[in-house]
């Protein structure tokens, strides 16, 4: 065999080794999900080799590069006035309609990306492109936090943002100024920006000083506890593209500004373990036995260590705050929310933690749709248009607009 054949071969054989990971059957466009997720792996680890020579945080070249590539400018359309500007020293992008009201006032959604607490931007061609959407379908004016991210701040930074954002929009005269309806707004959120956005939401519902409740919440595969990474989803999904357990973890680390050398500790959940005071009121609330259907539940079994690293709650104190983890509210928080959505996907690490605050919203009294795809995989709505187009991305995208639409 002749040298250079030979090398293609070998190169063929490594690409593909590189980029093929079993997955289900069940899972829409497998193929195309392993391309996207080998691409992304591939920017991952040249990002971290930057870190290691001394070029900088591996999140901070990561969103460089993104934001390289992939950053808009506030561009306007026929439908669309589409602008960035400041609320409270955040940075936020509007998305009004350009439709006639004749005299009525418009609904409104604050929206909230997602990115590990630590990626993304509202600039963003995906995040662009949706909210744009959701504008148009909706026709409503969408406010598209800008929040601050890891590296450059850890939690509660993030909620700070988003809660001076949103405060500083809810305010009658501002309200105003868009022409929205004080009693049509919604807030929503994906992934991390899912969890900021139920955070914002219990705070809201519980500040006597903000006048404008809002109307809806809207969460799309969010992410809501750091108390057990063994629930059914992480176990089935541990290996998942596009979000892992291994990954999440590290995501949470760095947002609550805690040692990676925790990961393979929390793994097994030995920041949880029953020697671990601060972990037996969770505890009580997250039984994912009763709160989990046994369609979801399948032969998995919980993961409790009796002897576990009380250390780990010793170095990042907000382990258990429900700021970090809503799903471990009271219930007299929970009581106070408004009509939820939450939408989740069978092939996600995620897909336990929407379920069970499904559960325990619906338990407290409140209107829930809980929206399953069982052909979905995490951040799937973010891929629902070329190049990036998948039929599950597109179905999601279309059936949470429909409920926004019809509930706003």
């Amino acid at each position: 065999m002749k040298p250079v054949p030979a090398l293609l071969i070998a190169l063929a054989a490594l690409t593909a080794y590189y980029v093929y990971s079993p997955l289900p059957s069940t899972l829409a466009e497998p193929w195309k999900l392993m391309l996207l997720d080998a691409t992304f792996r591939c920017a991952q680890d040249l990002c971290n080799f930057a870190h290691y020579v001394g070029l900088g945080h591996h999140l901070r070249v990561l969103n460089f590069v993104s934001s390289y590539f992939d950053k808009f400018d506030p561009t306007s359309s026929a439908h669309l006035t589409v602008t960035d500007t400041v609320f409270d020293g955040v940075e936020v992008r509007i998305f009004e309609p350009k439709k006639e009201l004749h005299g009525s006032l418009q609904r409104s959604i604050i929206y909230v990306h997602g990115g590990g607490w630590a990626l993304g931007s509202a600039r963003m061609r995906s995040y662009d492109s949706l909210c744009r959407k959701i504008s148009e379908d909706v026709n409503a004016v969408v406010v598209s936090i800008e929040y601050r991210l890891v590296p450059n701040v850890h939690f509660p930074e993030q909620i700070h943002d988003v809660y001076a954002a949103t405060k500083y929009f809810l305010k009658p005269e501002v309200l105003a100024t868009y022409s929205v309806d004080p009693h049509r707004i919604a807030l929503s959120g994906d992934s991390a920006g899912g969890n900021l956005a139920a955070a914002l939401c219990q705070q809201l519902m519980q500040d006597e000083n903000v006048t404008t409740k809002v109307k809806l919440q809207a969460l799309i595969y969010p992410v809501l506890q750091i108390f057990d990474f063994n629930t059914p989803s992480y176990q089935q999904n541990m290996d998942m593209p596009i979000l892992s357990r291994y990954v999440m973890i590290k995501f949470w680390l760095d947002y609550l500004n805690g040692s990676h050398t925790f990961a393979q500790a929390m793994l097994v959940n030995n920041h949880t373990s029953l020697d671990v005071h601060e972990a037996v009121a969770p505890r009580q609330l997250l039984n994912w036995n009763s709160l989990l259907p046994l369609t979801f539940k399948k032969n998995y079994m919980p993961l409790i260590q009796t002897i576990g690293n009380p250390s780990i709650i010793q170095e990042i104190p907000s382990l258990f705050d429900p700021r970090a983890s809503p799903l471990i509210a009271h219930k007299a928080t929970l009581q106070r929310l408004p009509k939820t959505y939450i939408l989740t996907c069978e092939h996600d690490v995620l897909r336990d933690d929407g379920t069970m605050y499904a559960k325990r919203l619906e338990e407290a009294g409140v209107d829930v749709t809980h929206d399953h795809y069982e052909d979905g995989f995490h951040g799937c709505m973010l891929f629902a248009t070329w190049p990036t187009y998948f039929s599950a991305g597109a179905r999601t995208r279309d059936g949470y607009i429909k409920w926004l639409s019809e509930n706003l």
